[in-house]
């Protein structure tokens, strides 16, 4: 049966190199503790094997002195409560909270990172990515696109929906539509863009006569009495009354100043100052923005609009090539060529990145601090002593065998001065 191998942690393959090195700087211990029994015991045979039982004693020494010091960081030596030792275990909440001070003081500071920012051209590299977004990291783009699209799936549609359209139904509450109405009023007619609008209205009060014509006569003749109905006067009565009124309507619409048009015109300009300042007819108008919006269908349009948006989101989130292929990805190459041609915005553009991460940094850089003390602190001793011991271990224990080898030369030569001087 073939057993299967399961992946290394980052953890696991860092304290690998650190275990071998320990073991390598314990195998030289080991090798002078038993080069110095074996010269020990053949040292009267040469005076030469005095000069090796010297250099491994003091290997030994050396070697036993470093190994104390650098097993004292971690943890306590042969397990004995020796003062002085332990000492990272001990001081970890002083260690994070060191590092946070180190971070605060050195990197999280407005001034360092605005001359840092000061030299990343942010505006240049987006107008770069969007004018060639081929050229970009594929994995890194398909990737947040799925992790977008599986965002908005686990969402819960429909108190997101909601959410969004109670949200939009609120901005639509929250404008003022009497002064709105009002200033749009007076600025057409401002600039004389109602005079259309009035050619409309008569042209469809024309037709409107024409086409109820005969309601009128019929009116006419309900209403007539019995001589006038028995004369024939009713329809010459009824033929007037058109007559009247469609050269009315044919008089304003060739004249302009025409007594009628000028008497509406003063009634919308009325009804645009009160719009704008009458409270009663902004309330008026405001409670018939209330019951448009309230109506079922508007409230179907809104629900349809978020879905239609949500669908497209979704379909460009999911094929982030196809939605570049269209007019969204032809503005955005056009947008990234802009970027990287026009100085002046990308000088703009830069400085208001430059200023959003000092701003960020200068309001959250007490909190970052705050989190990595905690962080820290939130540790127990052996996660905080084994991350070091695999981070430093191996350079900890080079110690250990350059402790061995240089207490083994001092040994070499203080033998040499006390044998020939």
């Amino acid at each position: 049966m073939k057993l299967l191998r399961m992946p290394r942690s980052p953890l696991d393959a860092a304290a690998h190199p650190a275990r071998r090195m320990r073991l390598v700087a314990t195998g030289m211990l080991l090798a002078m503790a038993a080069l110095f029994i074996a010269a020990r015991a053949t040292v009267h045979l040469h005076p030469a094997i005095g000069f090796v039982q010297a250099f491994a004693e003091a290997a030994m020494v050396g070697g036993l002195a470093d190994w104390f010091a650098v097993t004292a960081l971690f943890r306590h030596p042969l397990g004995l409560p020796i003062p002085h030792t332990a000492i990272i275990p001990r001081n970890k909440d002083r260690i994070g909270d060191t590092l946070a001070i180190f971070l605060r003081d050195n990197f999280l500071i407005p001034a360092v990172v605005a001359r840092r920012m000061r030299g990343m051209d942010v505006a240049g590299a987006a107008g770069r990515f969007l004018a060639s977004p081929s050229a970009g990291d594929g994995r890194l783009r398909v990737g947040a696109s799925r992790l977008l699209a599986d965002m908005l799936e686990a969402l819960d549609q429909e108190r997101l929906g909601g959410m969004v359209k109670g949200a939009i139904g609120q901005r639509l509450r929250a404008i003022k539509v009497g002064p709105l109405v009002g200033q749009a009023i007076e600025a057409a007619m401002r600039d004389g863009r109602h005079a259309p609008v009035m050619d409309g209205i008569i042209q469809w009060a024309d037709r409107a006569l024409e086409a109820n014509d005969h309601l009128i006569r019929q009116m006419v003749h309900e209403r007539a009495g019995t001589v006038l109905r028995w004369t024939g006067l009713d329809e010459n009565l009824a033929n007037a009354i058109l007559g009247g009124l469609r050269k009315l309507l044919a008089d304003m619409a060739a004249d302009p100043g025409h007594s009628l048009r000028l008497k509406a015109e003063e009634g919308m300009a009325k009804l645009a100052f009160d719009l704008q300042f009458d409270i009663e007819m902004q309330a008026k108008a405001a409670k018939i923005r209330d019951e448009i919006l309230d109506n079922p269908a508007m409230q179907r349009w809104i629900e349809g609009m978020w879905e239609q948006a949500r669908t497209g989101l979704l379909r460009a989130v999911r094929d982030p090539g196809k939605a570049m292929a269209g007019r969204l990805g032809e503005a955005l190459q056009q947008l990234g060529g802009t970027l990287q041609e026009d100085a002046r915005l990308k000088l703009v553009i830069n400085r208001f990145v430059r200023r959003g991460a000092v701003g960020a940094t200068a309001t959250y850089g007490d909190s970052i601090v705050k989190l990595v003390s905690e962080t820290v602190r939130g540790w127990d001793a052996g996660t905080v002593t084994s991350r070091l011991e695999n981070a430093v271990g191996r350079d900890l224990q080079y110690i250990r065998i350059n402790g061995t080898l240089v207490g083994g030369l001092v040994g070499l030569a203080i033998h040499a001065i006390d044998t020939f001087f």
